[in-house]
């Protein structure tokens, strides 16, 4: 489990702090499909208007899961930090049921 001390941003340098080493790309994936309570809710939403809570639950699930992949990673490599991180998001399957997220960035040991 990557430490709660991890520093993770989307740029590429972090004010205060020298890059000491580059260990590399990391990245952390996940997957995650829409059940057909989800998608009810939803239709809903688009009827009445709105926001989808239900969605949005889902897509912070899989974008949490996507960003601790990407840090345990990073902690194993010896990194303190995931530099220049990038967020992708697709969906995939028949129908687009599922949703995917990808998380990548630039493990560094910042001192």
């Amino acid at each position: 489990m990557a430490s709660s001390k991890m520093i993770v941003t989307t740029t590429n340098t972090v004010e205060g702090y020298t890059i000491s080493r580059y260990l590399g790309i990391v990245t952390g994936e996940t997957i995650l499909g829409a059940n057909v309570f989800k998608d009810f809710m939803a239709g809903l939403s688009d009827i009445f208007g709105g926001r989808s809570k239900a969605y949005e639950t889902t897509l912070n699930e899989a974008r949490n899961a996507a960003l601790q992949e990407m840090m345990d990673r990073a902690s194993a490599l010896g990194a303190n930090a995931v530099l220049g991180v990038d967020l992708d998001y697709e969906t995939v399957g028949q129908g687009a049921s599922m949703l995917m997220v990808n998380a990548s960035g630039t493990a560094v040991v910042l001192e």
